[in-house]
């Protein structure tokens, strides 16, 4: 028989949702923890996923050898966050705007609760760095657990897209003893003739895996054109294509979000699955507040084709 179709829903956040840009979201004992780039990784909290306050920073100050990458850093970027190995794993990324030099970083902590006398994040150093002439920007960090619970990482922003390498689940580094890059999504060779993709984020449901990517612009305020994609594929490591059975290698890519409404250049989001719910995080402009980033949450609806289906782009 035919997949059921699910319907999805919008979930209005309140509180501290301004400013958030590249938001990741995590729980642990009924608390949610929203990470998004800024100045030392700001942290903003919430018992319900709807009333977030803010709750701290990763970092008191920024981590010594980030200083190697830009010696004049402001906000780190893009933090993913993931637990395995008996810890909190959040990767960032440090660069400048438009540059390869870059590189991505690694903090752990053994809980994200504040309070708890255990709560205290070390940073691993970095993880992984890029240079001009690199095939890509070390930036956009995402973790995945594959079906055996082994991490893979993957990354990339412009450039030649997306790329993935398996994780040593021991250290939080890249592994030595399979060094495979696999390439995971790239525009330079698609029709558009841009190479604006980035800020990937994989999860898997019922046999496939689903790359969610950004497309075009960010960060432009309300003239924003960002929105986000989705393909997929199923092997973690790809080959991944649109609903169109375009290869995202090829620039293939469906639409998930765009532009609605008040809410302009929705994208890099991050997600979270509860009771077989995909609670998808992601940033927005507000077309009417001077194009100023806001925390967006909704559930993912799905096709009869097992595709994702966002609940804010139905009339």
């Amino acid at each position: 028989p035919p997949a059921p179709v699910v319907e999805g829903a919008i979930r209005e956040p309140q509180g501290f949702i301004q400013r958030v840009h590249d938001p990741v979201i995590a729980s642990e004992n009924g608390r949610y923890y929203i990470f998004a780039t800024g100045g030392r990784i700001p942290i903003t909290c919430s018992p319900d996923m709807i009333t977030w306050e803010f709750c701290g920073r990763v970092f008191d100050k920024n981590p010594p050898w980030t200083a190697k990458v830009n010696p004049n850093l402001g906000d780190i970027w893009a933090p993913d966050i993931s637990y395995f190995n008996g810890k909190w794993h959040l990767y960032y990324a440090v660069s400048t705007f438009g540059s390869q030099e870059s590189a991505i970083g690694l903090a752990t902590n053994s809980t994200l609760d504040p309070a708890s006398p255990d709560y205290a994040w070390v940073d691993e150093g970095e993880i992984l760095r890029s240079r001009v002439g690199d095939p890509w920007n070390a930036i956009d960090p995402a973790l995945a657990l594959d079906e055996a619970g082994e991490p893979w990482l993957a990354w990339g922003s412009f450039w030649s897209g997306i790329y993935m390498r398996k994780v040593d689940a021991a250290t939080g580094r890249l592994s030595e003893s399979d060094t495979t890059t696999h390439h995971l999504a790239d525009r330079s060779t698609g029709p558009d003739n841009t190479t604006a993709i980035e800020a990937v984020f994989l999860v898997k449901r019922e046999g496939f895996w689903y790359l969610f990517a950004s497309f075009d612009q960010c960060c432009q305020g309300a003239a924003s054109t960002y929105n986000t994609r989705v393909g997929r594929s199923e092997s973690l490591t790809g080959p991944y294509v649109d609903r169109a059975g375009v290869p995202l290698t090829e620039g293939g890519g469906s639409m998930l979000l765009d532009a609605y409404g008040k809410w302009k250049g929705p994208g890099h989001n991050g997600m979270i699955v509860e009771d077989g719910v995909y609670w998808i995080v992601y940033h927005a402009y507000h077309a009417q507040l001077n194009g100023i980033s806001h925390l967006r949450i909704e559930s993912l609806g799905w096709d009869a084709d097992g595709w994702p289906v966002a609940a804010s782009q139905t009339p």
